[in-house]
């Protein structure tokens, strides 16, 4: 009898993995949506494209929060970004996070998109890094392929939203820049995105991955815009 109990346990258990697992479906890049620049300018990248470890690859995902389909909410604790679908659901992409990321929180509009911007570092940035005033758009540019500039009351909030030459940093925070994607996830973000869309950037410690939920039961709080 013992035996049965642990065998129908573990059956039990397997098929509530089973079904937290089929919550998460993961998706491949779509190389289709790329335009040709796109494709020229990646094939000429000289990092180290480091695979994205698995939790924070691009997924398709329950969402619990209350935020209107086809906006943005920005999970910095956890490292991620939501692009809200609709039904409940939400493409979740695995984000770098720097010390800019969480300098600023609060409800924001897209005000500004660029398809492979210039760097313009700010002076402290200049200052820590030594690095040029400038740099130019391209394959290897820490900007990346894309980059979405995020406006309140009409202001620029210098919180972006950029592709890196970085991948092997998603899932983790580092010492400067905003939120960061790889080139690959931030043209697919892109590519839903459009001028005005609202972006909801939770405070530090704040955090709502599923993983984390301290604020599942106040989802709708900060969906008035």
């Amino acid at each position: 009898m013992s035996s049965l109990k642990v065998t129908l346990g573990i059956l039990t258990a397997g098929l509530m993995l089973s079904g937290c697992m089929q919550a998460t479906t993961y998706e491949a890049t779509n190389t289709a949506a790329f335009k040709p620049r796109d494709k020229e300018l990646l094939a000429k990248t000289t990092y180290v494209k480091t695979p994205v470890a698995e939790p924070f690859r691009r997924a398709i995902v329950e969402y619990h929060r209350k935020e209107a389909p086809g906006s943005i909410l920005v999970d910095s604790d956890n490292h991620y970004l939501y692009y809200v679908l609709n039904d409940g659901k939400a493409i979740r992409y695995g984000i770098t996070v720097g010390e800019e990321a969480m300098a600023w929180s609060g409800i924001a509009k897209v005000g500004s998109m660029t398809e492979w911007p210039a760097w313009h570092p700010t002076p402290g940035e200049i200052s820590r890094l030594g690095v040029p005033t400038f740099v130019a758009p391209g394959p290897d540019n820490p900007m990346g392929s894309r980059a979405m500039y995020l406006y309140s009351g009409g202001k620029d909030t210098l919180f972006r939203i950029h592709g890196t030459n970085q991948p092997e940093y998603i899932g983790s925070s580092i010492s400067s820049g905003c939120i960061r994607m790889t080139n690959e996830d931030v043209i697919d973000l892109y590519n839903h995105v459009k001028l005005g869309t609202i972006v909801v950037v939770l405070e530090p410690k704040h955090g709502d991955s599923p993983y984390k939920p301290q604020m599942a039961l106040q989802g709708g709080s900060m969906a008035t815009y």
